[in-house]
């Protein structure tokens, strides 16, 4: 049964209004800044982060074991 809404109950400025929409646009907007701060820091650390393939012919296609044929080179 749907109700008819009264003068009275309907707001401009209610959380389901105006204001509703800014909080929803504003937590968006800083999860997005937050995930881009995070891949941006990420980038950053792993482009430094080089490595050396030791045997490329005993390379895997799909294996756990591909993990023995590199190292890190710092």
């Amino acid at each position: 049964m749907a109700r008819e809404m009264r003068d009275s109950e309907r707001s401009v400025f209610a959380l389901h209004g105006f204001v509703g929409m800014l909080v929803a646009t504003v937590l968006l907007l800083s999860i997005l800044a937050g995930l881009a701060i995070i891949s941006l820091t990420v980038q950053q650390n792993e482009a430094t982060n080089v490595y050396k393939i030791n045997d490329i012919n005993n390379l895997q296609k799909n294996s756990s074991d591909n993990n023995k044929n590199y190292q890190l080179v710092k």
